[in-house]
């Protein structure tokens, strides 16, 4: 009995001793789809998103209106905008356009921003933007696919959690 009246004041010393670390969460997703992508439709350098990209933003933000944005980002194509923009609305953030091609920088200010953000990016975008925020297992992301929200938490070792969304 007596060891445990001194275990506890050790392991409160402890606690109290060890620094606390600030832990960021990081939504990314593709674009939702593109209505070029639709049976017939013309094929464009910068589509608009289809109806079902449309129900899919609305679904986006359905699902991380309550996930305390602190920050929205896009590529200057207006899919990632559109993508982004029901979220926006509901959280009154500006979505700040991702400007360069330079992975490593990307990831550099996503890191050095305060509190939780959504990254909107491409196919080929997205995966980069994940292995410059330190996860080394790699990602694919297809052709067809539109659900995928990955979210890396940091605070320490990055981790990666994959979900779907629709």
């Amino acid at each position: 009995m007596l060891k445990q009246v001194f275990l506890i004041p050790a392991m409160l010393l402890v606690l109290s001793a060890t620094p606390a670390v600030a832990q960021q969460t990081v939504f990314l997703v593709r674009h939702a789809e593109r209505a070029d992508m639709e049976k017939g439709a013309t094929k464009s350098d910068d589509p608009d998103l289809s109806n079902a990209g449309r129900a899919r933003a609305e679904s986006l933000a359905t699902l991380l209106k309550d996930a305390n944005l602190t920050a929205i980002f896009i590529t200057k194509f207006r899919r990632t905008a559109q993508t982004a923009a029901p979220l926006a609305k509901v959280t009154g953030l500006s979505p700040t356009i991702l400007e360069g091609t330079n992975l490593a920088e990307i990831a550099k200010e996503i890191r050095a921003q305060k509190g939780n953000v959504l990254i909107v990016g491409h196919s080929n975008t997205v995966p980069d933007i994940i292995k410059g925020l330190g996860i080394t297992t790699p990602v694919k992301i297809g052709d067809q696919d539109f659900d995928n929200l990955f979210i890396v938490t940091s605070g320490g070792k990055p981790e990666l959690l994959l979900l779907h969304y629709r």
